[in-house]
């Protein structure tokens, strides 16, 4: 009956994260789901099927506007042609030393086909990303070979329930630098080698480590002299 029971819920339990992720699952996103303010990322649109009567025959990508990425390289797929879109910057950019003046806009899958019950990675590499920014939006639209054409262009809004064709989004976090404590330990412990005290720090351990085993041994002696002693009064007690 207990087995039954337990059973039971981990199947209840398995249905119901089925339920609740099957939804979120089936959207146009862009994986991972964050990168790093400032730096270079390789980013893949990954775009399920919806339709269980027809294919998806085009992405298309939509680049903000007021968040300008200087370079966007595509990873060739396979069955697909990809089309790398371009606009005159309002204000020109520096990268690396060279002035910028046109930004990618728009980036476009087009000729291949994602079956029914099927999904699709389009890799993209890219960067320089915003450093006074928290997001990406990627308006993305995908078209199927029926004609049909859904829209994935909504934003999420704080508090509010989730769109029902939210647009793809890339959360942007703050760069990772190098940890100064852990820096700082490895400094230390190389300048208590180069000056001799690692020595000392390796026999103060040594001498310790010893202490404790010295002391553990006695410890064992002394319950195992315990264990005889009360043996003995058993026998002269019977």
């Amino acid at each position: 009956m207990k087995t039954s029971r337990v059973s039971f819920a981990a199947a209840l339990a398995a249905g119901t994260v089925l339920v609740l992720s099957g939804p979120a699952s089936a959207h146009v996103g862009v994986q991972p789901g964050e990168a790093a303010k400032g730096g270079y990322a390789t980013i893949n649109f990954k775009v399920p099927n919806e339709r269980d009567n027809a294919s998806t025959t085009q992405l298309e990508v939509n680049f903000p506007v007021d968040q300008p990425l200087t370079s966007v390289m595509p990873q060739d797929v396979p069955g697909w042609t990809v089309k790398v879109e371009t606009s005159d910057l309002d204000k020109p950019l520096t990268v690396h030393g060279k002035q910028i003046t046109k930004a990618v806009t728009k980036v476009t899958w087009s000729g291949g086909k994602i079956e029914p019950g099927k999904f699709q990675q389009f890799p993209l590499s890219v960067g320089k990303l915003p450093e006074n920014a928290d997001q990406m939006v990627f308006k993305s639209i995908q078209t199927y070979d029926n004609g049909e054409v859904v829209r994935w262009i909504e934003e999420a809004k704080e508090g509010a329930a989730e769109p029902q064709n939210p647009a793809p989004v890339l959360k942007l976090t703050a760069a990772k630098g190098a940890d100064h404590h852990d820096a700082g330990d490895k400094n230390a412990d190389k300048n208590a080698e180069d000056t001799g005290h690692g020595h000392d720090q390796a026999d103060a351990k040594h001498g310790s480590d010893t202490t404790a085993r010295a002391l553990g041994i006695a410890g064992i002696v002394i319950g195992l002299g315990g264990v005889a002693f009360g043996v003995a009064s058993r026998r002269r007690s019977a």
